[in-house]
């Protein structure tokens, strides 16, 4: 069986909004079937990050 990594292609530093998730779940669900994955995570000092991920099939065992 194969194995899904995620591969981070960019990522950019986004003011902080509320309503930030809503945008990451849309991406997430409207493109998961071109291998792309959103995410946003904040970090102690209060910054907040927006990242893009492409989804790539490894063979188990193999590491990168």
């Amino acid at each position: 069986m194969d194995t899904h990594e995620l591969e981070m292609i960019a990522t950019i530093e986004v003011e902080t909004a509320d309503h930030f998730y809503k945008i990451v779940d849309f991406l997430n669900r409207t493109l998961k079937s071109y291998d792309l994955a959103f995410g946003l995570s904040k970090e102690p000092d209060g910054s907040q990050w927006f990242s893009v991920y492409e989804s790539t099939e490894r063979p188990r065992g193999l590491q990168s």
